[in-house]
């Protein structure tokens, strides 16, 4: 099977979002998907955004993203990695390697760190990224959401 990667353009953008859908709903987080086709089609416009699509015999098969953004405690930039996904069909053929390769090659110029978040109960995904040589080392990630923060604003 013969995988093709490339960098999404904006002609992308429904592709993206249509994977993007499908990742949120394997994670039964749907409900919070609220980026439209429009947003992703101004995110593939900027530069350190980074999305990478693969392609099976045309047909596109997942997806890597991430953005590039300062890391503070080195004094330069970091690739974090926002999304490895790879629909149903396409899964155990090697696509993620790909992808995750892909995205090394594009970091090495710039001898970029790249990093990412993983759910304690993805157990494949830890074999799959200590498979990569990738050091996984177990954080607590927070979110404070605009409600929230309001709400202790307002006391």
């Amino acid at each position: 099977m013969s995988i093709e990667i490339r960098r999404a353009a904006g002609a992308d953008a429904a592709a993206v979002h249509t994977m993007l859908g499908e990742l949120a709903d394997y994670q039964d987080q749907g409900a919070y998907l609220t980026a439209s086709v429009a947003d992703w089609q101004g995110f593939l416009g900027r530069e350190e955004v980074v999305v990478l699509i693969a392609e099976v015999g045309g047909a596109v098969a997942g997806y890597v993203s991430a953005l590039r953004r300062p890391y503070l405690w080195v004094g330069g930039d970091q690739l974090a990695l926002d999304d490895l996904y790879v629909r149903e069909q396409f899964r155990d053929a090697g696509v993620g390697r790909q992808l995750m390769l892909a995205l090394a090659r594009f970091a090495l110029p710039d001898r970029l760190p790249i990093s990412w978040g993983l759910r304690l109960e993805n157990t494949a995904g830890y074999r799959f990224y200590e498979r990569l040589g990738a050091k996984l080392v177990t954080k607590t990630v927070a979110g404070w959401s605009p409600e929230a923060y309001e709400r202790q604003l307002s006391e």
